[in-house]
């Protein structure tokens, strides 16, 4: 079981230092991942669907895995998700490429096609078929990564006769894993992704979701073990820190495990300090890191 730590680029950890100093305890104490969440701007006031307060701090995602990337070694660094529709596919092809060169390889290119309507509407995106165009736009940021002479054409983005380099590190190109739990979501993992990620699941949920990922697998002709399961776990009330997400007990991973999840990325509460972060870090590696 590989365990990541989630929200290196937001709450305490929008402060600089503070990412530095929890980045370089997760890497210390045996996490395999840090990752960042996504929102370029937030409804305010604030809204159902919406996460978190329009005052929360929240550092853009690549900027920060650059950062976080010049003062670790060994650490994945993933994007957990980038809203892929909102984003120029070649401008992000740059950038993603860009983290995967600076970091030698570490990134992991979560991605999701968004939910806040008031988010795209501020941004100008169209909300309507942003599935469609996220998967135009995944085409897109692939074909700039693989192909000698990078082209694509489609409803979304269409372009040739040009090139990028340095291309990523990681070949053919950085993992890539959809976020979401939908049927469309868990039909795009099958289908596009080396992974799916499910964010704030408990078990009972996590279970659900796991058969449904298998039936997609399954009607795409893949193999349902060749998909990389990650899950942020809500592991209920009684140890509920906030904001759906909870600390991740030894009990709590074995039997996420035992689902077949392989990755778990433990959200501390948003509203945590650096103290409390470095304090989860350190009773996760304490008491669940090599052990299950």
């Amino acid at each position: 079981m590989k365990i990541g730590l989630f929200g290196i680029n937001m709450g305490a950890c929008a402060n600089p230092q503070s990412a530095i100093r929890v980045a370089k305890a997760a890497e210390q104490a045996g996490f395999e991942s840090l990752w960042t969440g996504e929102h370029v701007v937030l409804p305010d006031p604030r809204q159902p669907p919406s996460p978190l307060p329009p005052e929360y701090p929240m550092l853009d995602p690549l900027i920060a895995l650059g950062f976080v990337a010049g003062n670790t070694s060994q650490i994945g660094l993933g994007t957990g998700i980038i809203i892929l529709p909102q984003r120029n596919p070649l401008v992000l092809a740059k950038q993603l490429a860009s983290v995967d060169v600076v970091s030698q390889g570490r990134l992991i290119f979560g991605v999701g096609i968004g939910y806040l309507k008031p988010e795209f509407d501020a941004l100008g995106v169209p909300f309507e078929f942003k599935g469609p165009r996220t998967e135009e736009y995944l085409a897109a940021v692939t074909a700039m990564w693989t192909m000698e002479r990078p082209e694509y054409h489609g409803r979304f983005v269409s372009f040739g006769g040009v090139n990028a380099m340095p291309r990523p590190v990681r070949k053919p190109h950085p993992q890539i894993v959809f976020g979401g739990h939908t049927r469309q979501a868990f039909d795009r993992a099958a289908r596009l992704a080396g992974g799916w990620y499910g964010f704030s699941l408990d078990l009972n949920a996590a279970t659900k979701c796991i058969a449904r990922l298998r039936a997609a697998c399954e009607t795409a002709g893949r193999r349902f073990e060749d998909v990389e399961i990650t899950v942020t776990p809500s592991v209920g009330n009684a140890r509920a820190l906030g904001q759906g997400a909870a600390q991740v007990t030894l009990d709590d991973a074995r039997r996420f495990a035992d689902l077949g999840i392989t990755r778990l990325v433990v959200a501390p509460w948003a509203k945590l300090d650096e103290a409390g972060l470095l304090k989860i870090v350190e009773e996760t590696a304490r008491d669940v890191i090599g052990r299950v």
